[in-house]
């Protein structure tokens, strides 16, 4: 094997663990083409492996106090932000995504962290003195045990940390079974914990694919899933965990619309259209992939946005002036070549097409690479597949309607329901937006809503299946279950058996 390809494999029970199953996969870097790594995909056995490590290590972790869990926490904290840009160097090496947007997408993944830094105080029960005579009751939650998480390729840092930090922290260990196509920052961050002072198996890796995905499916010592990625897998990952007696929230697929109403800034929306619709290179389930433009703001917004898209800085993302780098692999290039296609068969107004966009001026080795200009449609309707489906790049489809009441019926009629945004200067319409739209998460001349750490993240409809968003409270929530405790002495206690159903005396 050259020296220049990495063998990426798994991490458990504290320690590398070299793969056992004979199957990889080949890890690229998406500006260049170029073969980087290959990663091994774990077999049955292998994820058996992590999970008993796992169960193994649970016992004593559930029982170290919510406190001392803390501390490791906030270690780990600390190494996070010392090896943040090695995690983003990381990152744009095998997803493509520019630098910048890298480091912004593993400062948001501390934030989780320094969130589930307080975990004494987000595991603080109830306790009401008295409820009946010489009875108290309280409440105190405690953790399920082996937990695992499945993650996509668009945010291998960020989303992971959506999960892990809050499950470990409330007494839980876990296991990570991160996308193969961006498999490295994984390992970065097993080292990273081992070296705050996690105890060995309470934090392990497995890569995969579907193989490793069924086998923590199915695993009995799994108690909980959490997974990320298209809604079609989203709902097998759902049925499968739920048929399996687990506690599961799948986050799934988006059609993000961004509503722009006649009296919107005009500068500030097409720079927020450009930066939600093609950051990332439209590779995020909150990329706005939908303008939706009211009465005849669009003889305003098309002309700029057409200027702004044909002008785009598409660079290798180790440029720090790139705005949009690759796109990940060859096969999600050719499926979101086939959708431009799609649209002009369909009848859509193709006013710029990144397809023609020439990957060797992109940087140095970059001609091979997996590159794209941004593409721009007008005059989309809701019958066309570029607007029913998730294309997942850079793709933005304007869709024109009269009124307000159209905008917001257009979106609500849609099946998917992450996320949203409106903008307008008018606090009225403000107001019923976002109290009227049937999506999980508003923004208000905000184009990407994602909540802070200490909230949650969720959609709606068939974005999300499962009770529980990611992360904050409700995070905590999920990865912990209610234990209700009512208590009384001998000496408060009548004589004679009762009968009937207990009730407050």
């Amino acid at each position: 094997m050259s020296m220049n390809i990495r063998n990426i494999d798994h991490y458990i029970a504290g320690l590398p663990s070299a793969n056992t199953s004979g199957r990889t996969q080949d890890v690229t870097n998406p500006a260049t083409g170029a073969v980087t790594g290959k990663v091994g995909l774990a077999d049955a056995a292998q994820v058996s492996a992590a999970v008993a490590a796992a169960q193994a290590a649970f016992p004593a972790w559930a029982d170290t106090p919510p406190i001392r869990r803390a501390r490791v926490m906030f270690k780990f904290l600390q190494l996070l932000n010392e090896h943040k840009d090695e995690l983003a160097h990381l990152i744009t090496a095998e997803h493509g995504k520019v630098f910048t947007d890298a480091q912004g997408e593993v400062s948001r993944g501390i934030d989780i962290v320094e969130f589930a830094c307080g975990i004494p105080q987000l595991l603080k029960g109830d306790f009401t003195d008295q409820v009946s005579t010489g009875i108290d009751n309280w409440t105190l939650r405690q953790p399920l045990g082996v937990v695992a998480g499945i993650t996509p390729f668009n945010f291998p840092v960020m989303v992971p940390m959506w999960m892990f930090p809050v499950a470990i922290a409330a007494g839980n260990t876990f296991v990570l079974k991160p996308s193969p196509t961006d498999p490295s920052p994984s390992l970065l961050i097993a080292e990273l914990f081992k070296q705050a002072g996690l105890p060995d198996g309470v934090f392990n890796v497995v890569q995969g694919d579907k193989a490793a995905v069924d086998a923590l499916l199915e695993h009995p010592d799994v108690k909980a899933i959490s997974f990320v990625g298209s809604t079609p897998i989203a709902n097998y990952i759902y049925e499968t965990g739920a048929h399996h007696g687990k506690r599961v929230q799948a986050l799934g697929g988006a059609k993000n619309h961004m509503v722009v109403m006649p009296d919107a800034d005009i500068d500030q929306t097409v720079d927020a259209l450009i930066g939600a619709g093609y950051g990332s290179a439209g590779e995020r389930c909150m990329a706005i992939s939908v303008a939706v433009l009211v009465g005849d703001v669009a003889d305003k917004v098309i002309p700029k946005l057409i200027e702004r898209t044909k002008t785009l800085k598409v660079l290798n993302g180790t440029n720090l002036a790139a705005e949009m780098g690759p796109i990940v692999t060859r096969a999600a290039h050719e499926r979101i070549t086939g959708y431009i296609a799609q649209g002009e068969k369909e009848g859509a107004k193709l006013l710029v097409d990144g397809r023609s966009f020439d990957g060797s001026v992109a940087g140095e080795g970059c001609g091979d690479g997996f590159w794209m200009g941004g593409t721009l449609f007008d005059h989309v309707t809701p019958e066309m597949r570029i607007y029913k489906e998730e294309i997942f790049g850079p793709v933005l489809s304007c869709v024109r309607v009269e009124n307000f009441k159209d905008a917001v019926d257009l979106i609500n009629a849609h099946e998917f329901g992450n996320g949203v945004s409106c903008f307008t200067r008018d606090g009225n319409v403000a107001r019923e937006f976002s109290r009227r739209i049937q999506v999980g998460m508003v923004g208000i001349n905000v184009p990407i809503p994602v909540p802070m750490a200490w909230h949650g993240f969720g959609g709606w409809k068939k974005s999300l299946f499962g009770d529980m968003h990611a992360y904050g409270e409700e995070g905590v929530r999920f990865y912990t279950k209610q234990k209700s405790i009512m208590q009384r002495w001998p000496e408060s206690i009548g004589k004679g058996a009762e009968f009937v159903m207990p009730t407050a005396k």
